[in-house]
This record gives C-alpha cells, structure tokens and sequence, in this order.
C-alpha cells in the first residue's frame, strides 16, 4: 500500500514540475525585463480612462489582471494546487500520533 502512495505521489508530482516548467517556458520574458527602473505607479480611478477595463468590460491587455490571470494562468493553478497540498500535509503531520514512549 506504501510503495502505490509513494508512486502517485512522484507522478502528481512529475506532472505539476512539468506544467510549471512548460508555463514557465512559454512567457516571453522580454515584455516583463525591459526595464530595471523602479516606475513609479499613479492613483487610478477605476472608472476613469485608466481602469483596468476596456468600453466592452473586457480587461486590457497592458493590465496587471490580464497578465497575471490570462498569460500565467497555466502557471497559478499548479501553484495554487501544491500549495494546498502542502497546507494538508502539514496539518497532517502536526495531528500524526507518536508512537513512541516519552515516559523517562
């Protein structure tokens, strides 16, 4: 039974490192390395003509919703998913019983 967990494991593992490293791969990271000046960022009200929206209510292309949720979203959701893995196992591990004896 121990030997059929470990397998599933390295193989939902090997499948998450591969999507992440395709994900990855994809990006073309010159759009996002252009610059290594810190720009500063203006209060945008997000109803005037420098919302995040387009007049369809679609989101812009040059908005930070957009790259984030429409280029990386290969990326997030493997992310999202061994993050919650790993908050599970650690709450598994912290309620595991010992077995061994304390009583010196």
């Amino acid at each position: 039974m121990t030997s059929k967990k470990v397998v599933v494991g390295a193989t939902v593992s090997v499948v998450l490192l591969a999507v992440l490293v395709i994900g990855i791969a994809t990006v073309n990271w010159d759009d996002y390395t252009s610059s290594d000046v810190p720009v500063n960022n203006p209060d945008i009200d997000p109803d005037g003509p420098d919302s995040i929206y387009d007049e369809n209510g679609d989101l812009k292309e040059n908005s930070l919703a957009y790259a984030v949720f429409e280029k990386y979203g290969l990326v997030l959701v493997p992310l999202a998913l061994l993050m919650f893995g790993a908050m599970i196992g650690g709450v598994c591990i912290s309620r595991e019983e010992v077995e061994g004896d304390d009583s010196d």
